[in-house]
């Protein structure tokens, strides 16, 4: 994600009042979102990186910034990660904040945000930042996630998810 994306996705979060505290950056690239999470008060980040050069950044990134003792790198594709997590214990749920940028190009872009919608990752109070190409359509509903918003800056989009809970209409209480 650009800086400038990344300011703009952070802005909006702050806006719809977000502070994580547990956050997990998937397609984690150099660990830039998960560690700019883990400067604006996050306690802890998990990133999910498949590529090892990309990982290597990620642990030297966190390193430099000393947030090596609140952060795990995951050196496997999202796919295996998600697979872990189903059927293994509850170790790495749920989040207060996951991010995905995966390749604009990811044929499996949807199906792994459902997949992720579904999972014991998110809870009532997750939220889901995902990047995409505006060229993407994404679903507004996504397991138990619902799209709140979604933002373009030139050839970069983001979409915010939220688990879907039921709202009452004002003055409706149960009989």
């Amino acid at each position: 994600m650009a800086d400038r994306v990344r300011e703009a996705l952070f802005s909006m979060l702050a806006s719809l009042g977000v502070e994580p505290v547990r956050v997990l950056d998937l397609y984690a690239g150099t660990g830039g979102i998960g560690i700019e999470a883990l400067s604006r008060g996050a306690e802890s980040a998990d990133f999910v990186e498949r590529n090892s050069a990309a990982a290597a950044v990620v642990r030297a990134n966190l390193a430099h910034t000393r947030y090596t003792d609140v952060a795990r790198v995951y050196q496997e594709p999202v796919s295996a990660f998600l697979s872990r997590v189903e059927r293994g214990p509850a170790e790495h749920a749920p989040y207060d904040l996951i991010v995905m940028d995966p390749p604009y190009a990811d044929p499996d872009l949807v199906a792994t945000l459902e997949r992720v919608g579904r999972s014991p990752l998110v809870e009532s109070a997750t939220i889901l930042a995902i990047g995409h190409s505006p060229r993407v359509t994404l679903p507004e509903r996504a397991g138990r996630l619902v799209r709140l918003r979604e933002r373009c800056h030139g050839d970069s989009c983001f979409s915010i998810y939220e688990v879907g809970a039921v709202k009452m209409e004002p003055g409706a209480g149960a009989a």
